[in-house]
């Protein structure tokens, strides 16, 4: 005669009882038989709403998605010779990524000759690392991959992103 191990509505335990009894408390109690260890000797089966408790985990994943941080991986090209204005300009858009929470791949171009002197290229990730030292650290260092080379920063852990949306400024009281 096949048993189960009953477990009540509350989660206490009722015990071994045959499956036509554990049925026939469930219509009892208006709830469903739910076996929820089937692998177990004998099987677990507990009382439970079952489309409540559908309803309620479905809620949970739901805040569970709504609760992940998406990382995006922002990328920024260089050259080994760039201008000054250049790179200004874009140590800036770095910057503005690692504040915006992002990850930035910086990957330096070589072309022709400027491919046997990787040192141009390894000494100019290192000094855009150490200019942006206080928003963002090296994920990865510096690696040569065939005419590119190839470096990751992200944004320091306890650093809080900005948004996009700024709080409205106050009116000055002197216009």
């Amino acid at each position: 005669m096949p048993e189960v191990r009953l477990v009540g509505p509350n989660g206490e335990q009722v015990g071994i009882v045959r499956i036509e009894d554990a049925l026939r408390l469930a219509q009892e109690a208006d709830l469903d038989l739910v076996e929820v260890a089937p692998q177990a000797r004998p099987p677990v089966c507990k009382l439970m709403d079952y489309g409540k408790f559908k309803y309620e985990s479905a809620q949970k994943a739901r805040e569970s998605r709504r609760n992940q941080v998406l990382t995006v991986i922002k990328e920024q090209k260089l050259r080994p010779k760039i201008d000054p204005h250049d790179y200004e300009t874009k140590k800036r858009a770095v910057v503005r990524f690692l504040e915006h929470g992002n990850k930035v791949k910086i990957t330096i171009m070589f072309r022709g000759r400027e491919q046997s002197r990787p040192e141009l290229g390894y000494r100019l990730l290192q000094r855009l690392a150490d200019d942006v030292a206080e928003l963002g650290v090296i994920e990865s260092s510096p690696k040569q991959d065939g005419r590119n080379m190839i470096m990751v920063l992200a944004p320091h852990k306890n650093a809080k992103p900005k948004t996009k949306a700024t709080t409205p400024q106050e009116p000055d009281p002197a216009e």
